[in-house]
């Protein structure tokens, strides 16, 4: 899509490294394509009014905590008829993912520190569904290190007492109803529907698309783009990393064919994920 004429092309600073079946956005942008990088949706769409003549396209990604305002910025699109603004959705739902690795048999989980953010958005109420469902403690935990220290003693107090609750340690974020104004907006301008996860395949009920109100948004169906397979990719261990199936030294590709600076799968893209947290806190002669 970025290599059409007359296409300007808005995404975050995180999917720029990301690779794709034969490139990346970064290495689109070094041959010529009008990407660029922004801070939030409301910046793409003024991007699409200072624009008229071109089409601008915002590429979302994110969970439940940056769909909200992805949301806002497609009713103002709607409000203000900016017909030259639209939405290539990559979002997925933590709750769908969280039940796929419960419900594994090979996955020995004895609880789970739940997200800060998403948390903020969502509530507690899908956490305590899993707690009950699968008898495993949940905690919503912030990101500093007491916070995660904190959560850590929540979850083995409840496990050695044998219970199975969703607690909140981060509570000067986190209210156990969430923000019932930001899902009621997602519930209004999107619906779930099946996603792919890379290293864990499809999940149903755990992406968004947008209702059929909001489908001419669509870029998708806008610029009629094709389906696009999500081939494994070859020597890459991201699903047994996330599913705490291997440790990250255990993947044959990590510190050798992907490492921060040329990462091949989304567990080694992201700062905050397992591989490249562990590559940058490993011994240099410790990594491959």
């Amino acid at each position: 899509l970025c290599q059409e004429p007359g296409i300007i092309l808005c995404t975050f600073g995180d999917m720029m490294r990301v690779p794709g079946s034969e490139s990346s956005l970064q290495e689109e942008r070094s041959r010529g394509a009008d990407i660029r990088v922004v801070y939030s949706p409301l910046d793409a769409l003024e991007i699409a009014r200072k624009n008229p003549e071109r089409e601008v396209v915002f590429l979302g990604i994110g969970f439940e905590t940056t769909a909200p305002t992805i949301a806002v910025s497609l009713e103002q699109a709607e409000r203000e008829r900016i017909n030259n603004f639209s939405l290539l959705s990559y979002h997925k739902l933590v709750p769908p993912a969280l039940e796929v690795i419960f419900s594994d048999p090979d996955i020995r989980v004895d609880g789970l520190i739940c997200p800060g953010h998403v948390s903020a958005v969502i509530g507690l109420k899908p956490y305590e569904l899993l707690a009950a469902k699968y008898h495993k403690p949940c905690v919503v935990t912030g990101f500093e290190t007491v916070d995660i220290l904190e959560g850590i003693i929540m979850l083995l107090h409840q496990m050695s007492q044998g219970e199975a609750r969703a607690d909140i340690q981060y509570r000067r974020v986190v209210r156990k109803e969430g923000n019932p104004v930001a899902v009621e907006l997602l519930e209004r301008i999107f619906q779930p529907e099946e996603a792919r996860w890379r290293g864990l395949g499809p999940i149903p009920g755990s992406g968004l698309k947008l209702r059929s109100a909001y489908e001419f948004l669509d870029a998708a169906k806008k610029f009629q783009l094709p389906q696009i397979a999500d081939l494994p990719i070859k020597g890459c261990s991201c699903g047994e990393v996330l599913t705490g199936k291997i440790s990250p030294r255990e993947c044959l590709l990590f510190g050798r064919g992907c490492t921060p600076l040329k990462p091949v799968g989304p567990c080694m893209v992201s700062h905050e994920g397992a591989c490249a947290a562990y590559y940058r806190y490993t011994p240099a002669k410790e990594r491959n």
